[in-house]
């Protein structure tokens, strides 16, 4: 019996973004698409808050690859995770992972997941943002402790790795897009990749 073959998207797809849980989560759309690194700066600009961070570099690296991939439809995603009105990113390493839990714990932290679509091309330009509110248990020293030597989710914004052993750290979720935590809000890409001439179901 042969294999289920995807449908043709119509317009080539390529993912400006070298995280692989967005490379996951867009392959869930059984799609072909490639991957190019969108090689932006994301140091914030002074003053810049999370949500207008999120959304600048989602746009940034989209033009960014777009201008290699002109006939395209090019995805840049960012995620900043926002304590109170500050940008949380990346760990990078241990010990900058258990401060950020020490500081959430107890707290409502805002991940804010903006995704971009741009196709050179024929002119097209999307933005949008979903923000997802996480509420954060009182955690203990040796509960964030036994956490990052599990994870090590040193990559993840904010330290949280909500597909796996993460989802232990909190108390509430609250969006209107599963996947926007794990770093792509499909429901939106989706739309916008249909917005941009691309073909979803056969």
């Amino acid at each position: 019996m042969p294999e289920p073959r995807s449908p043709h998207p119509g317009r080539p797809i390529v993912l400006g973004s070298t995280s692989r849980y967005r490379r996951e989560l867009l392959a869930r759309l059984n799609l072909p698409f490639e991957v190019a690194a969108p090689e932006v700066d994301e140091t914030p600009q002074p003053g810049e808050i999370p949500e207008a961070l999120a959304r600048r570099l989602a746009l940034q690296k989209a033009r960014a690859v777009a201008a290699r991939f002109p006939a395209a439809a090019v995805i840049g995603s960012d995620q900043v995770a926002d304590l109170e009105g500050q940008a949380l990113g990346k760990p990078e390493t241990h010990e900058r992972a258990v401060e950020q839990l020490r500081r959430m714990r107890g707290c409502t932290v805002v991940f804010q997941t903006a995704v971009a679509v741009v196709c050179l091309e024929t002119g097209f330009e999307s933005l949008d943002l979903a923000a997802v509110r996480v509420r954060f248990r009182d955690l203990s020293d040796p509960e964030i402790e036994s956490y990052l030597r599990a994870e090590q989710p040193y990559d993840c914004a904010g330290s949280a790795k909500s597909e796996g052993l993460g989802i232990a750290l909190l108390e509430r979720i609250d969006n209107d897009d599963p996947t926007a935590l794990v770093g792509l809000p499909l429901i939106r890409t989706c739309r916008m990749l249909r917005d941009a001439g691309v073909k979803l179901l056969a």
